[in-house]
């Protein structure tokens, strides 16, 4: 199922009802009254609201029609737990909610292994910020959440970090005029010493490169600097270090 598709899941999307707040108040008091067609109405009037988060998951190619369903269960599990008393709007309650059963599924369902307590932690961190993000109305930090768990905020930000999806070093970031920069020309090397400049063969040819080109080149290769920190020294922009960088590379290359 394409993201551009109005159907999903046999649901036409350009149908789907849209709740007014004082429409969402008065269901949701309903249902906390054991009212099931108000539950099945408030279900209804927010799947708009789970499209537009799963919608956020669309580039992992993962089957949205999959990612639908999963996030109607965050959706149900939102109206099911929400608590009306508490000044909170039902969809700042129910946004993280819906992620974080897409991220848990996405989870489990991934290629990367992780040790079973880590994946435990992360889990019940997720669930400490889903209620803390309720109970606070902005999103906790790792210091809050590691307090509400009972562990070091190390923890919890190695398990937090051990279920996000990995990202390729060749995923595009930015592009500017046919200049595109990828993940792996913000990231910088300060941690091998050697200087693969000095090994090259061509050093005569590097002599003919431009004093900004020497200049861009010794920055990154040589003091390990990120693209973006190059571009802030010289004073150009990053997608112009882009260029000149791989344009000064390849005359090396070619001689």
């Amino acid at each position: 199922m394409y993201v551009n598709k109005v159907v999903i899941c046999g649901v036409d999307t350009s149908k789907l009802p849209i709740l007014k707040e004082k429409d969402k108040e008065a269901l949701l008091t309903k249902v906390k009254e054991g009212n099931k067609s108000a539950r099945d109405e408030l279900i209804k009037g927010n799947l708009r609201l789970v499209l537009s988060v799963i919608q956020r998951f669309s580039g992992r190619g993962e089957n949205l029609d999959d990612l639908f369903q999963i996030g109607c269960i965050g959706l149900i599990k939102s109206i099911d737990n929400f608590d009306i008393s508490q000044q909170v709007k039902f969809s700042t309650y129910a946004v993280p909610m819906i992620i974080g059963e897409v991220r848990r599924y996405l989870r489990d369902n991934s290629p990367i292994r992780v040790s079973r307590s880590i994946k435990d932690t992360a889990y019940h961190a997720m669930q400490a910020k889903e209620k803390l993000t309720a109970k606070l109305g902005r999103e906790p930090t790792v210091n809050e959440i590691a307090e509400i768990l009972g562990v070091e905020k190390a923890e919890v930000v190695i398990a937090l970090e051990s279920v996000v999806d990995p990202v390729s070093l060749y995923e595009p970031v930015y592009s500017e005029g046919g200049d595109t920069i990828y993940v792996l020309d913000q990231v910088g090397d300060k941690n091998d010493d050697r200087n693969w400049l000095d090994e090259i063969s061509f050093k005569e040819e590097i002599k003919k490169l431009s004093d900004r080109e020497r200049l861009i080149l010794s920055l990154r290769y040589m003091k390990g600097k990120t693209q973006m920190e190059v571009s802030s020294q010289i004073g150009i922009s990053q997608a112009q270090v882009s260029r000149l960088e791989k344009g000064a590379i390849s005359k090396i290359k070619g001689c």
